[in-house]
């Protein structure tokens, strides 16, 4: 897994330096526009000064003139005279000269495109080549381009273009964009750094956070009470409600193990007595230990049945019809119900429908059944009714024991606790096993002593019942 701080630091870096080559294009692209716009305004600009300097009229000595002034070491300018056979003009020094003036030079033609003087840079190849209309436009001269600029003078017969290189409008657009983007540049090693400090900076509470937790050993499942940012909130959260779980579980099966063990103990010494004495030649002892076992098989069930529900959470609900799963429940449960000469009926024709886990509902009143049918005295009865209220189901087993004290009636449902009638063996878990497959399965378990005698146990749905 990779490190939150190391995709952060390496993600915001690249970020930062995609966004510092999107700004330089950015900038270049308009540098350069502006820097095109300018200099088109100065050529026009400097073009018409030119053109206003020459009258109609102007005498040829005065062409030859200006040529010699547009001389360039190594590249001289030319005059074409009437002739039209090139001439070279004397060539004079220049007193003051500019290497970045080979970027700039202009150029006369006569009306028909013949040339008439050509400046530097514009005669190493030939004559430059000959406007067609006035105003701006793009020429490739000896390998490069110009950008030009071209009017007709006063009089009408002749041309005047005016040229700056291409070189040197990408030369002044590359300077004015550093000149701007220069302080990003050295900001921006500063800006990664800092980047870096706010990252590290950021994650702290969540290290503290990891420490926190890391330090603690099984034992301290207490809430963590370190104060963290609004982001961190649901997992500081999320880890108390985890551990506040766990701790109630591990109280649990704490309890459970205490509980059980004390449970097995019991029947286990009884057991080994029992055998001790069918050992020694007791012949009551066999049929004791033989119902010892039983008791003991069916303690064991029970904590089997308890720890499957503790770990499944998979309800699978299906529509479950209570007629037919009690009528099946009371058909398996009829020979403890008719060995102790007890009748065990169904009170309801009609089918009751519910949402719920088939395996487990039958769990839950499998349960009420058997509580009832062993705290019930011989001779005694139960039974089983169901229905609607409000368009919830309800079911409800009744039987004619001695139902519960009411000091204990709250207190049954829970693992290992028994009624105040000891002379029925149990383990304590039945009521117990039915509170938990009650809740898993939405459904309230409700306890009451009924008036006439007996004890009546209700199951009532939470959801309405779908039509």
């Amino acid at each position: 897994m990779r490190s939150i701080r190391r995709y952060l630091i390496v993600t915001l870096a690249l970020v930062l330096s995609l966004a510092t080559l999107i700004i330089i294009a950015v900038i270049y692209q308009v540098t350069h526009h502006k820097a095109e716009d300018v200099l088109d305004v100065q050529l026009s600009l400097q073009g018409r000064i030119v053109a206003s300097l020459l009258a109609p009229g102007t005498p040829e000595q005065e062409y030859a003139r200006i040529a010699r002034h547009l001389d360039q070491p190594g590249h001289p300018s030319r005059w074409f005279g009437d002739e039209g056979d090139a001439a070279q003009t004397p060539a004079a020094a220049p007193s003051r000269y500019h290497q970045d003036e080979r970027m700039l030079t202009l150029g006369f033609w006569e009306a028909d495109g013949s040339p008439w003087l050509m400046g530097a840079e514009w005669n190493d190849a030939g004559p430059f080549p000959a406007p067609q209309r006035q105003g701006y436009r793009w020429e490739t001269y000896d390998g490069e381009r110009w950008r030009v600029f071209s009017l007709i003078l006063d009089d009408q017969q002749r041309w005047l273009s005016i040229g700056l290189r291409e070189g040197f409008h990408d030369d002044l657009s590359w300077q004015l964009a550093l000149g701007n983007l220069l302080p990003l540049l050295i900001a921006l090693p500063a800006l990664l750094l800092l980047v870096g400090l706010v990252v590290h900076y950021g994650l702290r509470p969540l290290a503290s956070l990891s420490r926190q937790v890391a330090g603690r050993d099984a034992g301290q499942l207490g809430r963590l009470q370190l104060a963290v940012p609004r982001e961190l909130q649901p997992l500081r959260d999320a880890l108390n409600d985890f551990m506040a779980r766990l701790e109630e579980a591990l109280a649990r099966e704490r309890r459970f193990s205490a509980d059980a063990a004390h449970e097995l103990r019991t029947p286990l010494a009884a057991l080994r007595v029992h055998l001790d004495n069918a050992v020694a030649g007791e012949r009551d002892a066999l049929p004791r230990a033989q119902g010892g076992i039983e008791r003991l098989q069916r303690v064991v069930e029970q904590l089997l049945a308890l720890v499957r529900l503790d770990q499944e959470n998979d309800t699978s609900p299906v529509s479950v019809n209570l007629l037919a799963l009690s009528q099946e429940l009371a058909a398996e449960a009829w020979p403890q119900a008719h060995a102790r000469d007890q009748q065990l009926f169904i009170d309801t024709d009609e089918a009751v429908w519910v949402e719920g886990n088939a395996t487990e509902l039958g769990m839950l009143i499998r349960n009420l059944l058997d509580n009832a049918l062993r705290y019930t005295p011989p001779g005694g009865w139960v039974s089983v009714s169901m229905g609607y209220a409000d368009g919830r189901a309800w079911l409800r087993v009744c039987d004619s024991g001695p139902g519960i004290d009411e000091t204990l009636l709250a207190l049954v449902t829970e693992r290992f606790r028994r009624g105040s009638n000891r002379e029925v063996e149990g383990s304590g878990l039945g009521l117990s096993i039915a509170r938990q497959v009650a809740r898993r399965q939405g459904v309230t378990l409700q306890l009451n002593n009924r008036p006439e005698g007996g004890l009546a146990a209700w199951l009532r749905w939470s959801q309405p019942t779908a039509s």
